[in-house]
């Protein structure tokens, strides 16, 4: 089996065995074919099923001039799970990756801005914006729900449930959530609704879809990403920021509030608790308030030995 035979096999196992999302199959796939495009530059007659540690180590080696720590640690992670897939099948006994070392590289904390700023965003894009309703139930339904892009592009009315204050989001690998949703946020999507998507047609197959552009069609990744730089824009925020820096706002603020992660872990959607736990090292500050007002030896005396 060659390379490319492999790879359009690994695919397909990626999108209906892991039901994972079609970024991360593509960098899934992407990582593999540089180790492909590697043996072919190099002259080598290796394929998927007999290539060997040493020629992989040497990849890894090449690579890491190119790229830093963190990028590496995901090419060998996307290796491994390729190989993992390769003896899963029975084209090969072993997974020549399962032991090569993966860089350390230091967790990087999620970026944040604070609930001033994101009440400036919005009531910039509600007053200065041509699609200013949508614009401003996208940023409160973001920060509010705490949801990545693809569950908000794909939000339909019949995943509201405004009566009982839940919207249900379909996650990563298709896991269905219900997550609280706060008055602000329903009036924000109320208003949208009766006011700009009133006047929007769409199709059948997209008249469930919450959020439309101007040809009444689901909107994309891309926009909304423009939607947020150009909010950031209007108030004047240097932060290089983007749609995930309000999910990551969105827990940070419940966490310095004093939720608990396990909370915030179901309604982010994580699998691990361990993914969570990043926010508890974002801001630090909030501990001292806790253990002051709950522990039982709170009240501390300066004693003189």
């Amino acid at each position: 089996m060659n390379w490319k035979k492999s790879l359009e096999d690994y695919r397909i196992y990626l999108q209906f065995e892991k039901a994972m999302a079609t970024n991360s199959i593509n960098s899934y796939v992407f990582d593999v074919q540089k180790l492909a495009v590697f043996i072919e530059n190099n002259k080598l007659s290796y394929l998927p099923v007999d290539i060997d540690i040493e020629t992989i180590k040497t990849f890894v080696y090449e690579i890491s001039k190119l790229v830093n720590a963190r990028s590496q640690a995901r090419i060998i992670s996307g290796l491994r799970s390729f190989f993992d897939y390769m003896v899963l099948e029975g084209y090969r006994e072993d997974n020549p990756v399962k032991n090569l070392a993966i860089p350390k590289i230091g967790r990087k904390l999620p970026d944040t801005i604070s609930t001033h700023e994101i009440d400036q965003m919005i009531e910039a894009v509600a007053m200065r914006t041509r699609q200013n309703q949508r614009n401003a139930a996208i940023l409160e339904t973001l920060y509010s729900c705490g949801l990545r892009v693809s569950e908000l592009i794909n939000l339909k009315f019949s995943d509201l449930f405004f009566k009982e204050d839940f919207i249900k989001i379909i996650g990563k690998g298709n896991k269905t959530r219900f997550v609280p949703v706060p008055q602000t946020t329903k009036d924000s999507i109320e208003i949208y609704q009766k006011r700009d998507r009133y006047y929007l047609q769409p199709d059948e197959a997209y008249a469930d879809y919450v959020f439309l552009n101007q040809l009444a069609k689901p909107l994309t990744r891309a926009m909304i990403f423009t939607i947020v730089r150009q909010a950031a824009s209007m108030i004047g925020l240097s932060k290089k920021i983007s749609p995930h820096t309000f999910r990551h706002s969105f827990a940070t603020h419940l966490l310095e509030n004093g939720a608990d992660l396990r909370a915030i872990q179901q309604m982010l959607g994580h699998e691990s608790i361990t993914t969570t736990e990043i926010y508890a090292h974002v801001d630090q500050s909030h501990l001292k308030k806790v253990v002051e007002n709950h522990h039982p030896r709170r009240k501390f005396k300066n004693l003189k030995g």
